[in-house]
């Protein structure tokens, strides 16, 4: 491949757009770096950077019921943020989009208020053997004071959820399904539409953790016909700490609070308490306001940008490391799931995921390693943990040359004589 397609692939030019982040110029132990590690966090545009500076130089000051100028300025800030993120996911209603830290939180979110008014003993929560522990442990903690259960869905050998064991589960006691639109593991997509459909055909609610899919393709909710969406603004190429819960209206609207404090109230007593409306019944105490605005800007960003042509380009940087690493001996790619969001997950035979990605890094070369917080998902592959290298939009085809380069240097000093 010239330098020429490796640059511009399929119309896209990846190396136009790694000027945009500024962290990607910098070397890591004489090397330029290769970032890989987009699963765990993507890198930040200037736009995104320069939002959050300008807020805080500019309109710093607390949102809501200000008398002042800047608090209008940042009230009007914070809340076009949310706005922009009601667009992005194609949101009936702004009112639709609540503020949280993150994915997580979101999903405990839906558990605390949804779950606790909802579940008895005996009901169910399904979640698959692809979901990260954030879409595990909220339900456990549930069930375990409400006496309902939460069971695995199968997955396949090609770490795919299993549809038909999913029917089978499927009964009136399920009154819950979370999966994650995309693993953050393993790559896998899963089909949420044809998931949803079955779903609610059974009676039951889905979640879907969307964290690992708003980074790579538009996410439409409506379309997906899923009932709460949760997603994470460091993994969208935005701030950390700053993340969104999209629900049904009328659920929302249902839902007692998650947190008491400040604007989350209407009126407060020491007779009773009334709550505000949507949104802020769920967002209680000062909000992460400069979280909100970089979010936004990051969402703009991409908005500028061919996000269908993005896409394709890392598909063809994961379909160019698939095929590269072929030629690693002792390499095992784990799982092989049709339709797959930029990651590449693996061991390398006599070498520990731990060594592989210490070797990487004396490169210049940032991967993740490890169980990757899915831990049920590596014992129903049986490793310990893997190799994870994530491809963005930035990344290059270099950057998948030095990689493999990386890997078999690593494999002729670590793997087996």
């Amino acid at each position: 491949m010239s330098s020429l397609q490796a640059v511009v692939s399929g119309g896209f030019d990846a190396e136009r757009v790694r000027k945009d982040f500024p962290i990607l110029a910098q070397t890591i132990n004489g090397q330029p770096l290769v970032y890989l590690d987009n699963a765990a966090t993507t890198q930040k545009p200037n736009a995104v950077i320069d939002a959050i500076a300008d807020y805080y130089r500019n309109d710093n000051a607390n949102v809501h019921r200000g008398a002042h100028s800047l608090s209008d300025r940042a009230t009007r800030r914070f809340e076009d943020a949310r706005d922009t993120l009601g667009r992005f996911l194609n949101s009936p209603s702004s009112r639709q989009i609540l503020w949280t830290r993150g994915t997580t939180e979101a999903i405990n979110l839906v558990a605390h208020s949804w779950g606790l008014s909802n579940l008895k003993a005996g009901d169910r929560i399904l979640v698959s053997w692809l979901e990260h522990h954030s879409d595990i442990v909220p339900w456990q903690l549930i069930a375990a004071r409400v006496g309902a259960e939460v069971l695995p869905i199968p997955v396949t050998a090609d770490a795919e959820i299993d549809l038909d064991a999913l029917d089978d589960l499927l009964d009136e006691r399920v009154k819950l399904v979370a999966v994650n639109h995309v693993s953050n593991a393993l790559g896998t997509i899963n089909p949420i539409t044809e998931i949803g459909k079955r779903v609610h055909d059974a009676g039951a609610l889905l979640l879907v953790d969307g964290a690992q899919a708003v980074g790579h393709w538009p996410v439409d909710v409506q379309d997906l016909g899923c009932d709460f969406y949760c997603l994470s603004g460091h993994k969208l190429f935005g701030p950390t700490g700053i993340g969104v819960l999209w629900g049904s209206e009328d659920l929302l609207e249902a839902m007692p609070p998650f947190l008491g404090g400040g604007e989350m109230i209407e009126t407060v007593t020491f007779a009773g308490t009334t709550f505000n409306s949507l949104p802020f019944k769920f967002e209680a105490g000062t909000p992460n306001i400069a979280g909100a605005i970089g979010l936004a800007a990051a969402v703009d960003y991409l908005a500028a940008l061919d996000r269908v042509a993005a896409a394709a380009h890392e598909e063809r940087l994961l379909d160019a490391t698939v095929e590269a690493a072929a030629a690693v001996p002792g390499l095992r790619r784990i799982g092989h799931p049709q339709r797959s969001a930029g990651i590449f997950s693996f061991v390398l035979e006599g070498c520990h995921p731990a060594d592989v990605g210490m070797l990487l890094d004396e490169q210049g070369i940032a991967v993740r390693t490890g169980h990757h917080c899915a831990q049920p998902l590596m014992a129903r592959f049986e490793v310990p943990g893997t190799v994870r290298a994530s491809f963005s939009m930035y990344n290059t085809f270099d950057d998948v040359d030095r990689l493999v380069d990386g890997l078999k240097r690593a494999q002729a000093l670590f793997g087996p004589r």
